[in-house]
């Protein structure tokens, strides 16, 4: 789990991400971000009902998301990070999640 301080939860910071961030898509994610004067990275995750139907498999992928990016929390420069998951990603086993989310990165 992401501690509290590396999460994004309000909606004026994602509106703000989205309004003035850029975009790097990958396969199955897009990433939006924007540079941040805070000492930690912040993430925040949208998986919307074109990935699925049910609750229960949207929350799996935020869950192997959010274990990917805290290990990789240490390593990333200030910013404020929304990742979106694009349909398919239901289907991606971890490590092909993680290989995504490492090319990103270096995207960035």
């Amino acid at each position: 789990m992401l501690p509290k301080q590396n999460r994004l939860t309000k909606k004026k910071d994602f509106d703000a991400v989205f309004g003035a961030g850029k975009s790097i898509k990958g396969n199955f994610l897009i990433a939006k971000v924007l540079d941040s004067n805070l000492p930690e990275s912040r993430f925040g995750f949208i998986v919307s009902k074109k990935v699925s139907n049910k609750a229960t498999v949207r929350n799996k992928v935020k869950r192997q998301l959010r274990s990917i990016i805290s290990a990789a929390t240490k390593t990333t420069p200030p910013a404020d990070v929304v990742f979106i998951a694009l349909p398919g990603i239901q289907k991606k086993e971890l490590f092909e999640l993680k290989e995504s989310v490492d090319h990103l990165f270096k995207k960035l």
